[in-house]
């Protein structure tokens, strides 16, 4: 179980070469070893990413994870949960994809809302139902401001995050009965592989600084979470503005 200080003995990354997660993963770890369950597509990258945690003096497991696949997705929770009870839960993955694309391609849109919405949603229902009969754990979800508030630049996007955020927002309260925690995180851009070669947004932040937002909000046991803080004020105002407004914004 977490202790008293908001530590935890196991983790569970959905997403498990995200680089927000990793950094996640070694503050924790930082502070105790921890039994670490890495899920993803088998490839070099999540072997490195496990050698990676290996190093913080911990154990790591793999488990093969498609979120395309929901078929496969009882499974994949099962053999993450198969050596013990799971104190902390990231669902840590997703798709940026090519907005142009996705509201012109079925298949770019299809991609992209079954990648970041109905994966999210088939896994949260089956974590929520081991959550409840372990009586403790917290799940974080990785959404993003365009949940709240898409611009025409990320209109697809922020649409599937839009769901996957109020789904998990809803689980805030469906499971505070239970003594299970949940966390929506908001990051405003991060460098990482998923926004590589974009133009980086003000108030960009590194994998690190996110992953320090996490620990803190878990500790805290908040619900919602903006990286950097500073993003809710923003968002607060980019909100209320009228629709004639917000769609002459230069972005």
């Amino acid at each position: 179980m977490i202790d008293a200080v908001g530590n935890p003995q196991s983790l569970l990354v959905l997403g498990g070469t995200s680089d927000i997660a990793l950094a996640t993963a070694e503050k924790y770890a930082a502070q105790r070893p921890l039994r670490i369950v890495l899920a993803a597509r088998p490839s070099d990258r999540l072997e490195a990413a496990a050698e990676r945690l290996r190093k913080t003096g911990g154990t790591v497991t793999t488990v093969p994870f498609d979120a395309r696949d929901p078929e496969t997705h009882a499974e994949v929770v099962e053999k993450a949960f198969a050596d013990g009870d799971i104190d902390i839960t990231l669902v840590a993955f997703g798709v940026q994809g090519d907005n142009e694309k996705g509201w012109t391609d079925v298949e770019a849109a299809r991609e992209v809302a079954e990648v970041n919405y109905v994966a999210p949603v088939t896994l949260g229902v089956r974590l929520a139902e081991k959550l409840r009969k372990q009586g403790h754990g917290h799940l974080v979800l990785m959404s993003s401001p365009a949940a709240e508030r898409a611009r025409r630049s990320n209109f697809v996007y922020g649409a599937s995050k839009a769901g996957a955020d109020a789904f998990y927002t809803g689980l805030t309260y469906a499971l505070s009965d239970a003594g299970v925690k949940v966390t929506v995180v908001r990051p405003n851009f991060v460098h990482t592989k998923l926004t590589e070669g974009m133009k980086p947004a003000p108030m960009a932040q590194a994998p690190e600084q996110v992953a320090e937002s996490i620990v803190d909000a878990v500790r805290k046991g908040k619900e919602q979470v903006w990286a950097p803080a500073q993003m809710r004020w923003v968002m607060t105002v980019l909100r209320h503005l009228p629709r004639v407004v917000f769609r002459r914004l230069p972005f």
